[in-house]
């Protein structure tokens, strides 16, 4: 399995064929790596960055324990309620994104943000705030999203 991580499409990004799953096949990669890491299976090496992600989020252990109550659930942003699937997934991408610094300089901007803020995990999710806005303006304008757009985006976090 190949996760969609750095966007195929960025304006001169260079990408390569993606898995693209459907909503419920992401939510299961999710309750599998869980499952495979609580039952003591060997995960591949997407399960284990998955694992990862997932261990720095405790709030999300009951969902994952659960899959038969939670792989359908819908999480509505009008009912104020963080999608914990959408918010991993960023972190697979922000993954990916560092481990290949693309777009480039991002693995730079994170650690000014990790030296910024002293910890990492804040720095990841400063990263995530950024891309989750570039995504939604790309969506809105039915454009591939703006890797200058994002970078920017970090460029203000580092500034204030």
């Amino acid at each position: 399995m190949f996760w969609t991580p750095a966007f195929p499409g960025w304006r001169g990004c260079y990408h390569a064929p993606v898995y693209n799953p459907s909503r419920d096949q992401a939510r299961q990669f999710f309750f599998d790596s869980w499952r495979k890491y609580r039952a003591g299976e060997t995960l591949s090496a997407l399960e284990t960055i998955a694992l990862q992600v997932i261990l720095l989020h405790p709030e999300y252990h009951p969902l994952f324990d659960a899959p038969e109550r939670n792989l359908d659930r819908d999480y509505a942003p009008e009912h104020g309620t963080l999608n914990p699937f959408l918010h991993l997934s960023l972190h697979l991408a922000i993954e990916e994104q560092l481990s290949i610094d693309q777009p480039p300089g991002i693995r730079m901007a994170f650690e000014q943000l990790r030296a910024k803020t002293g910890a990492e995990h804040d720095a990841k999710h400063a990263l995530l705030e950024c891309l989750a806005e570039i995504i939604w303006q790309a969506q809105r304008a039915n454009a591939a999203p703006d890797q200058a757009l994002y970078l920017e985006c970090l460029g203000q976090k580092l500034r204030t």
